[in-house]
């Protein structure tokens, strides 16, 4: 594959009003975009776009519509929305292209371009790779003449069209009443609908991290920091706290104690249940080389397998697609059920995890731990410029650390999509010998970083 000059492995993010987050790399984006989904036939074409609470997330939105509609396009202006919310809204306004501009669990000084086709998946890298091309076109090719710009409107109702929508994944006959809840939605995209959708199901809704300034999002607060929603489960005596990201595609959750549960343990506790009722498909779960080996453990002893992709939850959910799974995510918190949506969904694995509880009638405390995780670090390492992953003594310390585990554990050592950082990860059964290949690893990075 063609090395790719914009998108990540989540669309394309970067710092705001830095290169390439530029209303000028946004414009090209609207124009190349337009130009590749409009199919020449006379019909109107739309896209539709959807944003989290950032304050640069005016200029690039104001720069896309600019694109879109200069080739054509009608555009339908969402406002805050979750992402998952905008694949779904894609699909069901017959849109030809979906757009959600975010940083997913960023700071509010970043910010990206999440892409979605008319079936409300994720672009391909080969779709990419094609607007890419498109982009480095000169701005004054294919505009549209003036009775043919796009129009542009404000849909108003897509919040409680996406509120309808994920209430109708809670079992109907299942209710959230008598139930406390603490939802944190990290001063991002889900602030209106997450806690609004509980409280229609029927739980007492303790929301937090439900005042964006623009500034604020994700600050101390969300999937990244749920300190912040631990802290209120224990002051309000809540039975359960749920924290989303920025764009509420990611999902944290705590007990009844405070005590935290990752994206693997809430994938077992959900594959389990789904199984016990037949309607797990695909004969496991699609998870990220990242997942805990306990995680493929677990699975096992229950006869059901856990396939890995690479990560970022596009791919998860391409293999998914391939076998014929309908359960998948990242340790990190993407789950992914596609039965209900063609992209990871907080809120949606949230209600799943609440279904449990409530089908159960058990404490999050006895369901938080389905699995003894085997110990496993991670260390993220910064670097300025260069390609430290080239360097031999790093190669060196990695095949010296595959040799030390000795296939009693995993190591994974890849650069980050989205960020300018090496991810340095190693497992197994000895965690003081996960620990030093970790340290050695990570050593030997920041000296090559230098």
């Amino acid at each position: 594959m063609n090395k790719r000059a914009y998108f990540g492995t989540d669309g394309i993010r970067g710092e705001a009003n830095r290169h390439p987050m530029t209303a000028e790399v946004a414009l090209r984006v609207g124009m190349a975009a337009g130009k590749m989904f409009m199919s020449g036939d006379e019909r109107r074409h739309l896209v539709v776009i959807g944003k989290d609470t950032r304050l640069s997330g005016y200029m690039i939105e104001t720069a896309l519509v600019a694109g879109f509609t200069s080739v054509g396009m009608d555009v339908r202006q969402f406002g805050p929305l979750p992402t998952p919310g905008v694949a779904m809204m894609t699909r069901s306004l017959r849109a030809d292209l979906g757009v959600m501009i975010s940083a997913s669990h960023n700071g509010y000084a970043d910010n990206g371009i999440k892409l979605f086709g008319p079936d409300g998946y994720k672009l391909s890298d080969e779709k990419e790779l094609e607007i890419e091309a498109l982009m480095g076109q000169g701005l004054a090719e294919g505009l549209a003449a003036p009775n043919a710009l796009g129009r542009v409107q404000r849909i108003d109702d897509c919040q409680a069209r996406y509120i309808e929508i994920a209430k109708a994944t809670f079992p109907r006959r299942l209710n959230l009443s008598g139930m406390r809840i603490v939802v944190d939605c990290a001063n991002g995209a889900s602030y209106k609908v997450a806690p609004e959708a509980l409280h229609e199901l029927g739980a007492e809704v303790i929301p937090i991290g439900v005042a964006p300034n623009g500034f604020n999002i994700n600050r101390d607060c969300g999937s990244t920091a749920p300190a912040a929603m631990q802290r209120a489960v224990r002051e309000y005596r809540a039975d359960i706290g749920i924290a989303l990201d920025g764009d509420a595609d990611r999902l944290v959750i705590c007990d009844e104690k405070g005590q935290g549960v990752d994206g693997d343990q809430i994938m077992a506790l959900i594959a389990g249940e789904w199984a016990k009722h037949g309607m797990l498909r695909g004969g496991g779960v699609v998870a990220t080389v990242m997942s805990n080996l306990g995680l493929e453990r677990f699975l096992k002893a229950r006869d059901l397998k856990l396939e890995r992709a690479q990560v970022g939850d596009r791919y998860v959910m391409a293999r998914m697609r391939e076998g014929g799974f309908n359960l998948g995510g990242e340790q990190s918190g993407h789950l992914i059920l596609s039965d209900f949506s063609t992209t990871g969904d907080g809120l949606l694995a949230a209600l799943q995890v609440l279904a449990v509880l409530r089908e159960g009638d058990l404490p999050m405390s006895a369901l938080a731990r389905q699995f003894e995780p085997v110990p496993q670090l991670l260390e993220n390492v910064r670097f300025a410029s260069g390609k430290p992953l080239e360097d031999a003594k790093v190669m060196g310390a990695i095949a010296d650390a595959e040799v030390r585990l000795n296939g009693c554990g995993r190591i994974l050592v890849r650069a980050s999509g989205t960020e300018p950082l090496i991810r340095i990860m190693a497992e197994g059964d000895d965690e003081s010998l996960v620990k030093d290949v970790v340290r050695e690893i990570a050593g030997a990075v920041k000296q090559a970083a230098i």
